[in-house]
């Protein structure tokens, strides 16, 4: 706990043992709260969340996007080759939940990056960057919402139901979210579980289907097969989205048991899963399916585990496969709104953002009023906006604080004695695998192309913008100097050594 003491002591805060959460959350408006209240607000926010508990959650906000959505986009862009893409965006995620990991297990509260974020770069860079994954996060969870109305079409149609009004249907669904939301984890627990077994279940089942299939040939998706070409890193940009879940369960920080150990177990073990699941089934899809299976109309198919359900089995199985597309596209979003709620918690306790915002409910101790803002702007999201295009400017977002996480582990370990790092978990193979998280992800973002620069670049305004009209005059002042600006004094003094 050395290493947490020493990111304290750069905040001005006393390290109290065992209440580092309490002491670092625990800022008002007008500066840091007495003791005694700091615990009694802080409890509240009780640990209930285990190893499995994470796992499932971490799987539910990747599942939805990865399998029901992405693979007829991304055999666009790559060809049959495709199943290789969701392996190459894995080993980039992989890499930087390592990094992820190393920063959990020292500072395991609600947050997630924020935290990181606010204490090894200082308040203006952990405002941007709460927001912008704020802003990203809620908006792919209002992507969710409306992603399932392909697939909700395959079951209106078939019974005969025309002029289904989506947006309304996404709109119910969000009161249910944000009242399982608003009622705390352990009712999340009980929704969860289910949707995510039933979903990978109903997943092997199909796959299973395939393998046994007289279409089916193992040779078609290494035909042409060509994993270093352009096409395929920009098919891995792509797919990269589906990923982003591994980010979210940090955001929760604070509501996990053992936090220590269980984040960068649920992290890495979750990753592991969604990357060899997603290039399984991605592999069968192409092998059991038409050439062409993945366009309809000159457009990439929407619905493509209804056009997988069809290929293996009948009528019956391909409505089971969109119902269970259409749960699953809720639990995402029901995921999301989890995460992208406790960002703006957390910033409320550190006074960048007002304080009603860092209020628990006293009977659920859930942050009440970051969910139904959540759920507000996911409404207006939905309403006013083409909210695909808006997801994908989320991307690029998301996609830079990847790159940023491997770099926030070399400034903490670089930092020197006046910020000494000793987490409980240490990436393994350091430096390789922010090398490798940095570089990647530096490509992936240029194969995005401007879309992402322009996500970026208005995630960092809304920062600053927020920063400069409210928090600035709001926040505790930061006493000594921060990870970043000890790692660049220490980095100039060894440059000037040399010469």
């Amino acid at each position: 706990m050395t290493g947490f003491r020493r990111l304290m002591a750069a905040n001005g805060q006393e390290f109290k043992g065992i209440l580092p959460l309490a002491v670092v959350v625990g800022q008002s408006l007008t500066g840091i709260r007495g003791i005694e209240m700091v615990v009694e607000k802080t409890v509240e926010l009780a640990r209930s969340i285990g190893l499995k508990t994470l796992v499932i959650l971490s799987l539910s906000s990747m599942l939805g996007s990865g399998l029901f959505l992405l693979p007829a986009f991304a055999q666009e862009v790559a060809g049959p080759g495709m199943w290789f893409a969701f392996l190459l965006a894995g080993s980039v995620v992989i890499a930087s939940a390592y990094s992820k990991a190393e920063l959990a297990s020292a500072m395991p509260q609600s947050g997630g990056f924020y935290v990181y974020a606010e204490r090894t770069y200082g308040h203006l860079v952990g405002t941007i960057s709460g927001l912008g994954l704020f802003a990203s996060f809620m908006l792919k969870s209002a992507f969710a919402l409306v992603g399932f109305a392909a697939y909700m079409e395959v079951i209106t149609n078939h019974f005969g139901i025309n002029d289904v009004n989506a947006n309304a249907i996404a709109m119910v669904l969000l009161v249910f979210i944000l009242i399982v939301n608003l009622t705390g984890v352990k009712a999340i627990k009980k929704v969860q579980v289910p949707i995510v077994t039933g979903a990978v279940a109903m997943i092997v089942v199909l796959c299973l289907m395939a393998l046994f299939s007289s279409d089916f040939d193992a040779g078609r998706p290494v035909e042409d097969f060509q994993p270093l070409s352009l096409s395929m890193g920009t098919a891995a940009a792509l797919v990269f989205v589906a990923f982003s879940g591994a980010i979210k369960v940090g955001a929760i920080g604070g509501e996990v048991l053992d936090p220590e150990t269980n984040l960068p177990r649920g992290m890495i073990q979750s990753l592991f899963i969604a990357t060899l699941l997603y290039a399984a089934v991605a592999y069968i899809m192409v092998a059991v399916m038409a050439p062409d299976w993945y366009m309809v109309d000159g457009h990439a198919v929407e619905n493509p585990i209804t056009v997988f359900a069809d290929s293996v089995a009948g009528t019956a199985v391909v409505l089971l496969a969109s119902l269970v597309a259409i749960i699953a596209m809720a639990s995402m979003a029901l995921a999301g709104v989890l995460s992208s709620s406790r960002f703006i918690y957390a910033m409320a306790k550190d006074g960048v953002l007002p304080a009603p915002l860092g209020e628990l409910n006293e009977r659920y101790k859930t942050p009440h009023w970051p969910i139904l803002l959540t759920g507000l702007l996911m409404a207006v999201s939905i309403y006013s906006f083409d909210v695909h295009v808006i997801a994908e400017l989320a991307s690029g977002f998301i996609l830079m604080v990847f790159i940023v996480l491997n770099l926030t582990v070399v400034v903490l370990r670089g930092a020197g004695p006046s910020h000494e790092w000793n987490p409980p978990y240490r990436s393994p193979l350091y430096p390789l695998p922010q090398i490798y998280g940095t570089l990647a992800g530096i490509a992936m973002l240029g194969l995005m192309g401007e879309k992402a620069l322009y996500g970026g670049s208005g995630a960092v305004l809304i920062g600053l913008l927020a920063w400069y009209a409210y928090g600035r005059r709001n926040v505790q002042p930061r006493e000594g100097s921060t990870p970043m600006s000890a790692f660049l004094s220490r980095s100039d003094a060894e440059t000037k050594d040399d010469d």
